[in-house]
This record gives structure tokens, C-alpha cells and sequence, in this order.
């Protein structure tokens, strides 16, 4: 059985570095993901279930782990507009996240965030606006309620120590 995932988690990671507009070395998909041209992916980066929809583009940044099902959605409707609930205008947002970003199972990411460098985003969350670096946040929507001890985490950073 453990063959057969491994078999599985490969034929994943081909077809996510196949269908990313650009993607650095050692990518690993351990879960469903679905990607298109305008994702940006870093080195090192870790998927273990990660669906991109819209048209705007996403970057991730190096060291980045995601858990499992997690979301970026980087078009809304324009409710707005000449109709409602809302015409066929879609309104197109890119989303951003730095380096050594770490995001809990199941968090939602909506169109024009950035998550700085090191944030946590805790398991559940729905990110609708920028989160800062070596921020922790988490609810819905994610608010910061902690951050890493910044001395530490470049310390780890400068000595390499990434998991």
C-alpha cells in the first residue's frame, strides 16, 4: 500500500510542476491539488492538498507546507454591477506567500492577500486580508492573536535549518 502512494504522491507532483506557470526544485504533493498557469511555485514547497481557482495569479514562496484541502480563490463576482445578486463582471485579485509560510488544513486564502514571510496560518481559517510576517493567525476571518519569536526564526533561517 505505502508503494502505491508513493506511485500516486509522484504522478501528483508531475502533473502540479506540468501545469504550474513556473515551479523551483524538490516540489512534493502529497494530496489532491490542482494548479493552473498563473501559479508561481518556490523551491522546497510542500502540498498536501491545495486547489487554485480563479485567474489571478499566486505565488508561493520557498518552504512553504500547506495541510490537507486547502484553498486560494483569487476571483469574485461583482455584485456591483448591473445585476444582482451579481452581473457576470468577475473581479480578479492576486494572492502572494512569502517565504517559510506554514497554512493548516483547510484554510481558505481569498484574492489580494499577502502572507508575509513565516506566518502561521492556523487549521480552518479564511484569510481575507494581509497577514504580516512571523505572524500567527487563525478565525474568520484570520486575525493575528500571536507572533514567532522573530530573533529565533532568522536565526534557524541564517543556520539553513528548514524543514
Amino acid at each position: 500500500m505505502d508503494f502505491l502512494i508513493s506511485v500516486i504522491n509522484k504522478i501528483r507532483t508531475s502533473y502540479v510542476r506540468c501545469r504550474s506557470g513556473s515551479c523551483g526544485k524538490r516540489l512534493i504533493v502529497n494530496g489532491k491539488t490542482h494548479v493552473n498557469r498563473k501559479t508561481h511555485i518556490g523551491n522546497f514547497v510542500n502540498f498536501n492538498g491545495m486547489n487554485i481557482q480563479g485567474s489571478g495569479k499566486v505565488y508561493f514562496g520557498d518552504y512553504f507546507h500547506s495541510g490537507i484541502e486547502c484553498m486560494v480563490i483569487t476571483d469574485v463576482h461583482n455584485y456591483e454591477g448591473s445585476k444582482i445578486p451579481y452581473d457576470e463582471t468577475t473581479i480578479c485579485k492576486d494572492v502572494v506567500i512569502d517565504d517559510c509560510v506554514w497554512i493548516g488544513s483547510r484554510v481558505t486564502i481569498l484574492g489580494g492577500v499577502h502572507i508575509g514571510e513565516g506566518a502561521i496560518i492556523q487549521a480552518g481559517s479564511t484569510v481575507v486580508s494581509d497577514i504580516p510576517e512571523c505572524a500567527i493567525a487563525g478565525g474568520h476571518p484570520a486575525k493575528v492573536f500571536k507572533y514567532r519569536d522573530k530573533e529565533h526564526y532568522y536565526k534557524l533561517k541564517s543556520e539553513k535549518r528548514f524543514f
